[in-house]
């Protein structure tokens, strides 16, 4: 989950504002390679593709709607966009599905391609929960979820569990009006401002079902499938990799074995599940490597984890519960 109330920085500068054509290619038609050379959106897909393994489906939607947004640069330096009185499109989103599975990452690569593409004029993502937009006092919720949208204007805004901005069976619940601002957002300021909702499939069907005005305002519904376990298996090596780690030999199989048991279990968080495990395999490693004072400790005994490291895992018990033993 992204930090709450947070502005975090996704990009340098864009070449041209959300809406402006190039003046220098005004008038001119040009080709589709000019505009990503000038945007470099293209590194920033191609780190949404090494930050995470798998999302096909969400990867080949973010590029779509980067391929839109580049054939309407083009369309705009023509004039077509100005002659037709055409509006920027609508690219509020929802991205659904369970913990772990990187609807914060691609929030952050997207709000990136935005701005490289000169859609979003800041390079910037705020993220929010419920109580960075809802008080409990009457005539505080307004104020502080303006206060919100003033600093998330012309970037992205991320609200995660989206669903908890509405509790139908408090009548008094002021989210219902942190509701009605955003709604007024999104249709008065959707040139200045992407809104993206997240949260598990289930609850956000049921959240969009009560709030009808939100899901007619939202163009694009992204879901999150959960990891197969080869992915996570690339995964956990390349967060070990990230720590100066590796698994010794066999260790990444017992991983891979500690996965098909890990994923059977609930509840399961996908990556972040597999980086928990991991930091569990590094204590072990660490208590093991501690019990032996007197061992001189060289590069290799530092980094490496044995698959005894991931047997001492209660996961390996023969009667492990159907509610998870994580550890």
């Amino acid at each position: 989950m992204a930090t709450p109330n947070h502005i975090i920085p996704v990009a340098p500068a864009a070449p041209a504002a959300p809406g402006q054509a190039d003046p220098a290619a005004a008038g001119k038609a040009r080709t589709v390679g000019e505009v990503l050379a000038e945007s470099q959106v293209e590194s920033g897909m191609d780190e949404l593709d090494r930050d995470l393994i798998g999302l096909a489906p969400v990867k080949q939607r973010i590029r779509d709607i980067a391929a839109l947004l580049v054939i309407d640069k083009l369309r705009l330096n023509l004039g077509l966009l100005a002659a037709k009185g055409a509006t920027a499109p609508s690219l509020h989103m929802s991205f659904t599905g369970n913990p772990g599975t990187g609807k914060t990452t691609v929030a952050m690569r997207t709000a990136q391609i935005l701005h490289r593409l000169g859609y979003c004029r800041k390079a910037h993502l705020v993220a929010v929960t419920r109580d960075d937009l809802v008080d409990q006092y009457i005539g505080h919720t307004a104020p502080k979820t303006k206060e919100v949208r003033k600093r998330a204007m012309g970037g992205v805004l991320f609200s995660d569990e989206a669903y908890y901005l509405y509790r139908p069976e408090n009548e008094r619940d002021h989210g219902r009006e942190a509701i009605e601002i955003l709604l007024q957002v999104m249709e008065n300021n959707r040139d200045d401002l992407v809104v993206i909702l997240a949260g598990y499939k289930d609850r956000m069907n049921t959240f969009f079902q009560s709030n009808p005005g939100l899901s007619s305002r939202v163009a694009h519904h992204l879901d999150f499938p959960g990891c197969a376990v080869g992915e996570l298996l690339q995964i956990s090596q390349r967060l070990l990799a990230g720590q100066h780690c590796r698994f010794d030999i066999g260790a990444a199989e017992v991983f891979e074995d500690y996965l098909q048991r890990r994923v059977r279990q609930t509840p399961f968080a996908n990556a972040r599940s597999a980086r928990n495990a991991l930091d569990r395999a590094r204590l072990r490693q660490a208590s093991r490597l501690f019990a032996d004072r007197d061992r001189v400790l060289d590069e290799i005994a530092l980094t490496t984890l044995t698959p005894q490291d991931i047997l001492a895992s209660r996961m390996f018990q023969t009667s492990t519960p159907e509610k998870v033993l994580t550890k």
